[in-house]
């Protein structure tokens, strides 16, 4: 028996093939080339255009983690309908899905419709939803002066509280949830309560050894920071910290929580700094 990792050489699925395969199960990545993966496990040949190569690699296996990548809404729709359809023919034992920090309010997005179709699909199934990724700081936009000018730059307000929490956090709630079929539906992960900007400055300056403060930063000025590194998907990600300034606060709901579900809590920003190595 196998756990299925999409995403397995990314941000989101690295971590958990390294987080499974520590507790002594057998990972296979499922990426476009197996060839070129490296990691542990084996690998298997999957294309999100082709149910049938899903439906081979899902069948039999003990659990899936699956989580949509970056593309259009009408690109991810596409594959959030191949990927739900590969797990209504293969039947796998288990899936994790996780939001990729995605809300499930609006019904019609790709990520609510295959949250939908797996829950229907009567495969047991977690849906684990993060906020804002901790990984997000160390953008080189960010973290850079942080690190040069004690100053922690980031377009959120400072009275935004939000569930931070980081791709290791996502991680152990994942492998365990895998594990665990008894606990379904959606899963929060994240910070309880929400940290401020002052918060994750402190992180650093516990981290760092020296004062870090936090400033409010707009969401067009960090678009102009973004563009030359994203190009023309800086505005999008703007766009959601414009999104982000319309609402009170991004707190996951402690009834739902990992906290309360599983007993896990997210690492706080220094100790995630300190695992990292940052």
């Amino acid at each position: 028996m196998t756990y299925i990792v999409h995403g397995a050489t990314g941000a989101q699925g690295t971590p958990v093939a390294a987080a499974l395969t520590s507790s002594g199960h057998h990972v296979t990545a499922a990426v476009r080339t197996p060839s070129t993966y490296s990691g542990p496990g084996s690998a298997v040949a999957v294309d999100l255009a082709s149910p049938a190569s899903l439906v081979d690699a899902y069948r039999g296996a003990e659990g899936v983690f699956v989580h949509l990548p970056i593309g259009s809404p009408e690109q991810q729709l596409a594959q959030a309908l191949v990927i739900a359809d590969a797990v209504d023919a293969a039947r796998p034992g288990r899936v994790v899905m996780s939001t990729s920090g995605y809300t499930l309010d609006d019904t019609a997005s790709a990520v609510a419709v295959l949250a939908t179709r797996l829950a229907a699909s009567g495969v047991s199934t977690a849906v684990v939803q993060p906020r804002l990724y901790l990984e997000n700081l160390l953008l080189p936009m960010v973290v850079g002066p942080v690190q040069q000018d004690g100053v922690l730059a980031y377009p959120v307000r400072e009275d935004y509280a939000v569930s931070w929490s980081s791709h290791l956090d996502v991680a152990d709630v994942v492998v365990r949830l895998l594990q665990d079929p008894t606990v379904t539906g959606t899963v929060g992960v994240g910070a309880l309560p929400g940290l401020l900007g002052a918060d994750l400055a402190q992180g650093f300056a516990d981290h760092l050894g020296r004062p870090v403060t936090f400033e409010s930063m707009s969401p067009d000025d960090f678009e102009e920071l973004l563009t030359p590194m994203f190009g023309p998907a800086a505005t999008s990600v703007a766009d959601s910290y414009r999104w982000r300034a319309t609402q009170s606060d991004e707190v996951v709901e402690e009834a739902t929580s990992a906290q309360l579900l599983l007993g896990l809590r997210p690492r706080t920003v220094a100790q995630w700094l300190g695992d990292l190595g940052v």
